[in-house]
């Protein structure tokens, strides 16, 4: 995803891969289909990732804090040219990635506000569903080009600035302080 899609064909794929484009299209059908198979082994992947990062965490901020630092890497390797051509060319694949935001990523942030509130870490008086609902809201407007425009916007920072709101607005004061905690360690 390092360029946009429109401009890349399959004869510049096949050639990438070393292989013949007569090779290639005996795993795809076409560059639709190619992406669309691209986009569901990148979030099969990154799901199995952030399952580690929920699984290992210490604590909801922690894990909060570790799936944030990994989607920003992720999101400065991304060109925003390639967001804009799934979002106008190739909406199969697009639509592969809003399921999986109004999906996993709902479920991961549900599951850890509860984790939170349980800890302690979190505000009791969260209504759960709708906070997490609110959190995929604001990660779908960062993709809003017209919201955020490239370049006046970096999508990195944005991600970066949505998730310190996120956070910052569910914390409860003992959760303020682990954070503070954390923020001194890094």
């Amino acid at each position: 995803m390092r360029y946009g899609f429109k401009s890349v064909t399959m004869s510049d794929i096949a050639r990438e891969l070393g292989i013949s484009k007569k090779t290639l299209y005996q795993f795809v059908d076409n560059k639709n289909d190619l992406i669309l198979k691209v986009v569901k082994a990148r979030i099969k992947d990154e799901e199995a990732k952030v399952s580690k990062i929920h699984e290992e965490a210490k604590d909801a901020i922690d894990e909060m804090l570790a799936i944030s630092f990994h989607v920003n890497q992720n999101l400065k390797t991304i060109n925003p040219a390639a967001i804009f051509d799934l979002q106008k060319y190739y909406r199969d694949a697009w639509d592969e990635i809003q399921a999986h935001r109004v999906g996993f990523v709902f479920n991961i942030i549900k599951e850890n506000i509860l984790r939170g509130v349980k800890q302690g870490l979190y505000r009791e008086n969260i209504d759960v569903d709708i906070i997490s609902k609110i959190y995929i809201g604001v990660m779908l407007s960062m993709t809003d080009t017209e919201l955020f425009p490239y370049p006046q916007y970096n999508s990195a920072k944005v991600y970066e600035a949505c998730v310190h709101y996120h956070i910052y607005g569910i914390v409860s004061l003992k959760g303020l302080e682990l954070l503070k905690k954390y923020a001194n360690c890094n």
